[in-house]
């Protein structure tokens, strides 16, 4: 019996015997089948192009066409739709030319009359399928599109159509801007938009590993390279071949993987550590950086021949304080996501004052930070609306809109980590993480404001 959880699945049988053709759409419609008749090619083709059908049996000899012929048709047009051709006589190179052309199966009339039933559960399992994953590709597309980047600022507006106008190339792009920017939903957004949007799209942090261990990520090794190294392990650069690499933080990146990175750039081969012999990739490179790599490479702490080559199209992301606009639409988006996450039944209302406290606030941590901050604000409200009460300490005795009198970026980035490391429990990997840095940056920042 048909799967009642799902819709009723649409049949569709073309047969030119009317007898049998009844007689199959009898068995099937008792099976609990919706299922639709018809006797040639061109009125198969029609029925199809008026309604959705998950399966359709068909036989080899029609009036007007060969069954085998048509299955190319019928994928090419309704490529979740799948066909099972039925025969009077087998006939083997009509059945290997009919998987070919993408029939689920291939029947003989009487003699495989018992299998017609599992067949069509089978075919029917793999068709929702299909549509299953189409929908899910749609919900992902639309996820990591344009249209989800939350703001209408006309900062934010600018570096949307930048993006918009390199998405479809191939150039390599480097996104700039402070942390907590959004540069990683850039990112996916030119991925989603370019012709490769169904390749892979593989992201790493450049400050989070080793060189050693970064290099490999990135490279792949053959078994024997190293000790531990006991097979051959694929890259980062393999895993998105045909797709996008984003490499975040690419300013971190050590100076001889720099001159590796600049090889893959200009030659789109590399070596894996331990290998004589080049792999060969298209990969499409998206770089994001919060520092100045034009400044660092002019004084050699960034390779400069590296440097060009990621900036061919050059992107910079504006911090949240340069598009107080989009901070009311970006908090009600934050909060309806912690509201589903909560299981809370509906999200709460933000108060004027609460609103006021966000524009005003400068937001050294950007967007991550405001994220964080509506979370916390979250667990801590029971009521139906959010009150600057629920902000930390910091908003309470923050008036002005920028860093405010004799604050210098050095003490507004102190307090900002000491702010993360308090609400994360002291939990230094934790605090990296919501911070956007590497946890090797953490243990420098930490040891140069005098912070444990």
């Amino acid at each position: 019996m048909p799967d009642t959880s799902e819709p009723r699945a649409h049949i569709l049988v073309i047969d030119d015997e009317t007898s049998l053709r009844s007689l199959l759409a009898r068995i099937l419609r008792l099976e609990g089948y919706t299922v639709d008749e018809a006797g040639t090619a061109r009125e198969g083709l029609r029925r199809l192009e008026q309604g959705e059908f998950q399966v359709v049996l068909c036989d080899v000899k029609l009036p007007d066409g060969n069954g085998v012929e048509l299955v190319g048709a019928i994928k090419k047009q309704h490529p979740d739709t799948e066909v099972i051709l039925l025969t009077a006589y087998g006939n083997i190179p009509d059945g290997v030319q009919a998987i070919k052309n993408g029939a689920f199966d291939y029947l003989t009339k009487g003699d495989d009359q018992e299998r017609i039933l599992p067949l069509v559960s089978r075919a029917l399992e793999k068709a929702r399928l299909r549509q299953r994953i189409r929908h899910l590709e749609k919900q992902v597309g639309h996820k990591f599109s344009f249209e989800h980047i939350i703001g209408h600022s006309r900062a934010l507006k600018q570096a949307v159509e930048l993006a918009r106008r390199v998405a479809p190339t191939d150039a390599t792009v480097l996104l700039t801007g402070e942390t907590g920017t959004g540069k990683e939903v850039f990112a996916q957004a030119i991925h989603h938009a370019s012709p490769h949007r169904e390749q892979p799209f593989v992201a790493v942090n450049c400050s989070a590993l080793g060189k050693e261990i970064l290099e490999s990520e990135l490279f792949g090794h053959r078994a024997g390279s190293f000790t531990g190294a006991v097979r051959d392990k694929k890259g980062l650069f393999e895993e998105a071949n045909h797709g996008t690499l984003f490499l975040d933080e690419i300013g971190e990146m050590p100076p001889d993987l720099q001159a590796k990175l600049l090889r893959v750039l200009e030659t789109a081969e590399f070596l894996k550590v331990g290998d004589t012999k080049p792999t060969r990739v298209q990969v499409r490179v998206v770089a994001a950086t919060n520092r100045d790599l034009l400044a660092e490479s002019e004084a050699g702490q960034f390779r400069q021949d590296l440097y060009y080559r990621l900036s061919v199209f050059t992107i910079h992301l504006p911090p949240l304080r340069d598009r107080r606009d989009d901070i009311p639409a970006l908090a009600r988006h934050f909060v309806q996501i912690f509201t589903h996450k909560m299981n809370r039944r509906t999200p709460p209302d933000l108060s004027a004052a609460f609103l006021e406290r966000l524009q005003n606030y400068p937001w050294k941590g950007n967007i991550r930070e405001l994220r964080n901050v509506l979370e916390r604000a979250l667990i801590l409200c029971d009521g139906d609306t959010l009150e600057p009460a629920f902000l930390p300490s910091d908003f309470q005795t923050h008036t002005g809109s920028g860093t405010g009198p004799g604050l210098s970026l050095a003490v507004a980035e102190s307090r900002q980590i000491r702010q993360v490391l308090e609400q994360t429990g002291g939990n230094k990997t934790e605090a990296a993480r919501l911070l956007g840095i590497g946890l090797s940056t953490l243990y420098r920042k930490l040891d140069e404001y005098g912070i444990h």
